[in-house]
């Protein structure tokens, strides 16, 4: 108004226009007056023609004059009325501007008050409005977004309080489930945990429902919305929910239908924990709302994580007390059973083996408790009626390792699944049932699994017509069950453990520590937890070794076992430490569990076993010289028969079995003996067998072989006192003996329970050895009746011919694919294939043909097989 009344101050309207030009016409008529009284006084001056001519220039000139006030006047009314229209378009811009910066003067404060909602969308042409507009819509896009954020921050800081309260899933849900919905203004609400076990989505806390009946408790992932969000791992928002939306599997129901629902999978260790879903009554729900509930997935499941992780904790310590328990008394029936090992070398090695097979044991348990279980899903298969399979879901090839086109088509159970077959035919014949079941089964990768069937007979159902089974890997539900059993023992074990358990970690802080403990290093557990081991009164000594101990098994990652002594009650004992690396989520070393033992009883029946072992072990080896000097040279045998091979592999480092060598002037002499017994005893019979026949033939050169067995058999008896009515000794020896004589081309053979094989060309003749023994009593010797003689063959022989003998320790060996015993027919078809081989040919056939078929089996008897060539 103010600038108004300046701009009408200003005299250029129409009136003041007239005004200037008045001026300037009166202003002009002072020039023409001036000029008329100049003329008139010039009036008196002579009359003459040029003063007459100069007269008429005058007035004209006057007349001129005249017109100088009109022309003024004209002049200052168009430059007046000129001016009066610039000074007015002027103004108008000023004017224009103010308002403009007036009103850019409003925006911009309503905009530094942050006002953004109250400015109206003004549309400006010009830069610094367009400009302006711009900046107002950039605070306005980050005040909400700032805004947003704080609402998230603070709904992720309402969670973060719930989570740190507790350490039990129920009231941890419960309490999470009514805060957030709460928070994001929702009407009803459910909790699911993941169960391990089940393999299922677990309601664990509800709100607000009305008809808690009609409420589904347990999800498989993928199945419903809430398995679906729980197998994609994605938060899930669902409108306009059909009519029959109560029926759904998503769960949600109330007396009054709402109208949207959202569902968080809660993650944690990048596995499924859980799942949360919330029903809204408005069909849709802020943005923000989403992007809080994928931050709290997270954050929400990695708690869960933590809880069953600690439960799991819990439970492997119990089963860890258990197995040290069962340590214990495996050593405590070691001491008992220490005096029986001294008896013989066979007995000690037992002993070791079993030990030592108690201890792989408690090492493969305590590995199997730290094994985590793993998801799993079903495999689909569908039979037709001849046990074809038709179709196979895609899913076996993680289960079992198969890919679909290696099973359609084909008869599964050729495979020899004899469980499945039944379970076929029963169902074939009884279409009505059902049929669950649990077997194990050798998937692709040679994996033995635990897998459980569900099979139905859809034969009559258009969409399938088939025989349908549902197959999913319970493995891990398996070996749950027996961690379960074992882990649920560890607690009160270790509590009650003789052994001495300290937790530590890699800083060397204090984590738990038993009661035995304080036995062990003199300090109470209470005042080791939560300290570091610096700052501890333990021993030195002791305190290096721990250290040393952690340092080592955090560079090797994996269990290491020491001995070292330590001074307990004023007494030193021997200590042997177990330190066992513990794993986090992500498979870095967190913790050392530190399982000390008094081993000091143990070492001293170990060192006295020793040192019987050593003197068992001296007198064997001393045995074992006394027994190589008298089995006979082989370059000495290969003298007189040169073409000719002595297998001989004692089973112990003495043997029962004895090869016999005697040279007279006109016969050559060669026996297989096997003595009744292995190691020490079989050498002592194999003394006396070989000192008798050395006397036999020392004594009379003229006997048959089969009079040899005879006087043998006697002194054998007489040797160990066998003759006697009382005695009740069965030792003795099988025997098989050959007596050639070279000059008369003549082969004499007799045998104890052992035959001789005799080869002409490609036809071998057996020779059966008579069906007793050398030693002990015979059948007829028992019933007192007169004991019958050994037989004598008398065998032509000639160049080429070749004979074998041998011992039942290689016809017995255990081995090949099916472990059966190679038996005398092998050695016969060997010798029969192979009849144009030299004799060296034979041995080495034989000694790689044995190895092959022993295989991993242990070597059952002394070995010792003999062929010769003529």
């Amino acid at each position: 108004m103010k600038k108004k009344e300046q701009y009408d101050s200003l005299d250029f309207s129409r009136t003041g226009v007239w005004k200037y030009t008045l001026t300037a016409f009166f202003f002009g008529l002072f020039f023409p007056l001036f000029a008329w009284t100049f003329f008139l006084l010039s009036g008196n001056m002579p009359f003459s023609p040029e003063n007459i001519i100069k007269l008429h220039n005058t007035r004209i000139l006057m007349y001129l004059v005249d017109t100088v006030p009109f022309i003024l006047a004209l002049t200052a009314f168009l430059i007046s009325g000129k001016f009066k229209n610039e000074q007015h378009n002027i103004y108008r811009q000023l004017l224009t501007k103010e308002n403009l910066i007036t009103e850019y003067s409003g925006y911009v404060k309503k905009i530094g008050n942050g006002e953004y909602k109250d400015i109206e969308n003004l549309h400006f042409d010009d830069e610094l409005g367009k400009s302006l507009a711009e900046m107002k819509d950039n605070l306005l896009s980050k005040s909400i977004s700032e805004e947003k954020q704080k609402w998230i921050s603070d709904g992720k800081n309402l969670t973060d309080e719930i989570l740190r309260k507790h350490n039990e899933i129920k009231p941890l849900s419960y309490e999470i489930l009514t805060a957030l919905i709460e928070y994001i203004n929702a009407v009803q609400g459910i909790f699911y945990v993941y169960d391990d076990e089940k393999q299922k989505l677990v309601s664990v806390s509800s709100y607000a429902y009305g008809r808690r009946k009609f409420l589904q408790n347990e999800y498989s992932l993928g199945e419903g919305l809430v398995g679906q969000a729980s197998y994609e791992k994605a938060v899930i928002f669902r409108k306009n929910l059909p009519g029959n939306y109560l029926t759904v599997t998503s769960g949600i129901l109330g007396e009054k239908k709402p109208e949207s629902i959202i569902i968080m999978p809660l993650i944690g260790d990048e596995k499924i924990q859980g799942a949360v879903e919330f029903a809204f009554l408005k069909n849709t729900i802020p943005e923000n709302t989403i992007l809080l509930f994928e931050e709290l997935s997270e954050i929400i499941g990695q708690n869960l994580f933590n809880i069953k992780a600690n439960t799991t904790t819990k439970k492997l310590l119990q089963d860890s007390r258990k197995l040290t328990e069962e340590l214990r008394k495996n050593e405590e029936e070691l001491r008992r059973n220490a005096k029986q090992m001294e008896k013989t070398q066979k007995e000690l090695e037992k002993t070791n083996i079993e030990l030592a097979k108690k201890i792989s044991e408690v090492e493969q348990g305590q590995k199997r408790l730290h094994a985590l279980l793993e998801n799993a899903s079903e495999v689909i298969t569908i039979y037709d009626e001849q046990g074809i399979v038709q179709y196979v879901s895609p899913s076996v090839k993680n289960i079992l390792g198969f890919e679909p086109d290696e099973m359609i088509g084909v008869n599964r159970f050729e495979r020899g699944d004899r469980i499945l077959k039944d379970v076929f035919a029963d169902l074939l014949k009884n279409p009505e049932k059902e049929r669950t079941f649990e077997y194990r089964y050798t998937d692709k990768r040679n994996r033995r699994l635990w897998l459980e069937t569900t099979g139905r007979n859809l034969l009559n159902n258009p969409a399938i017509n088939g025989i349908l089974f549902n197959t999913r890997d319970i493995t891990e539900r398996k070996e749950a069950e027996t961690a379960k059993r074992l882990s649920s023992e560890m607690q009160a074990l270790s509590e009650n453990s003789p052994d001495m358990i300290i937790r530590m970690g890699l800083d060397g802080t204090f984590f738990y520590a038993n009661p035995t403990t304080e036995k062990f290093i003199g300090i109470s557990p209470k005042s080791l937890t939560g300290n570091n081991i610096n700052n501890t009164d333990i021993n030195d000594s002791v305190k290096q070794f721990i250290l040393s101990l952690t340092n080592e098994t955090e560079k090797e990652l994996k269990e290491i076992q020491k001995e070292t002594v330590f001074n307990i009650n004023n007494e030193k004992r021997i200590v042997q430490f177990n330190a066992i690396p513990e794993f986090d989520e992500q498979n870095n070393l967190n913790t050392i569990l530190f399982v000390v033992h008094d081993i000091t009883e143990r070492k001293q029946i170990e060192l006295e076993l020793e040192n019987k072992n050593k003197n068992i072990t001296e007198s064997i080896n001393y045995a074992q010289r006394i027994q190589s000097a008298i089995i006979p040279d082989f370059d000495i045998v290969k003298r007189y028969l040169p073409e000719s091979f002595i297998l001989y592999r004692p089973r112990d480092v003495v043997s029962g079995d004895l090869p016999w060598f005697y040279v007279t002037d006109e016969e050559i002499y060669i026996a297989a003996i096997d003595c009744t017994g292995h190691g020490v005893p079989g050498t002592l019979i194999s003394f006396i067998a070989y000192f008798s026949l050395n006397s036999i033939l020392n004594q009379n050169t003229k006997m048959t072989a089969a009079e040899i067995l005879d006087e043998l058999h006697i002194r054998v008896r007489q040797t160990l006192k066998q003759d006697s009515p009382d005695s009740k000794a069965r030792d003795g020896m099988d025997i098989a003996l050959v007596k050639i004589n070279y000059n008369k081309n003549k082969l004499e053979f007799a045998g104890a329970h052992r035959p001789l094989f005799f080869l002409r060309g490609e036809k071998l003749s057996r020779y059966k050895g008579d069906r007793m023994s050398i030693g002990g009593k015979s059948v007829a010797s028992r019933r007192g009746a007169k004991e019958e003689k050994f037989t004598n063959y008398e065998i032509d022989i000639a160049k080429k011919d070749k004979i074998f003998i041998f011992t039942d320790g290689l016809p017995d060996q255990i081995g090949g694919k099916d472990g059966r015993k190679y038996q005398a027919g092998r050695i016969r078809d060997i010798i029969i294939e192979k009849n144009n081989f030299s004799m060296k040919e034979y041995y080495d056939y034989f000694v790689r043909d044995f190895e092959q078929w022993k295989g991993n089996y242990k070597q059952i008897d002394d070995i010792l097989f003999i062929g010769v060539e003529f």
